[in-house]
C-alpha cells in the first residue's frame, strides 16, 4: 500500500487508511485499532504523500524521510520512541536527516514522523520507495 491512501487526521490520534468516499466525506480505518470512522469535508486532514519536511535548501518529502529511517535502521523499527526527551528526539532525526531546518521543524513534528514510521513499519506498510526513483526505473525499462 503507497502513502497516497494514509492519511493524518487533526484531533485523531495516530494515522488512518481511506477505506472509501462518501457524499459527505469519506470513511477511514485506523491503524491504532482498527476501528473505522466517517471524516467530514470540514475535517483537517493531510495525506502522507504530500507531506514535506523542511529542509535548509528545500522541502523532503516525507516518504524520503521515511526511507532515510528505514536505511538507518536496517529495515527495522527506530531506536529511539516518540516519547524520548527533546534532545533525545532531535540528536536521532539529526543523523537522519542532517539539513532539516531547526527553526521550522518541532521536537512535535519529530515525534510524529518517528511515531508514524514506526506504525506504518507495525502494519508491513515499508515501500518508501521515492516517487523521482520509481520514474526513473519505469524510464531505464
Amino acid at each position: 500500500m503507497s502513502l497516497d491512501k494514509i492519511l493524518s487526521i487533526g484531533g485523531k490520534p495516530g494515522l488512518f487508511k481511506l477505506v472509501t468516499q462518501t457524499r459527505t466525506g469519506f470513511v477511514a480505518e485506523s491503524l491504532i485499532d482498527g476501528k473505522r470512522i466517517t471524516v467530514g469535508m470540514t475535517s483537517n486532514v493531510s495525506v502522507l504523500s504530500e507531506i514535506a519536511i523542511f529542509t535548509l535548501e528545500e522541502e523532503l518529502p516525507l516518504v524520503a524521510v521515511f526511507k532515510k529511517i528505514q536505511e538507518k535502521e536496517d529495515g527495522g523499527k527506530t531506536s529511539v520512541g516518540h516519547k524520548e526527551d527533546k534532545l533525545k528526539l532531535e540528536e536521532y532525526f539529526f543523523e537522519v536527516v542532517p539539513d532539516y531546518d531547526e527553526d521550522r521543524v518541532y521536537p512535535s513534528d519529530i515525534k510524529k514522523v518517528i511515531q508514524w514510521y514506526n506504525l506504518l513499519h507495525q502494519h508491513g506498510i515499508t515501500d518508501f520507495t521515492v516517487e523521482e526513483e520509481a520514474e526513473a526505473d519505469t524510464e531505464k525499462k
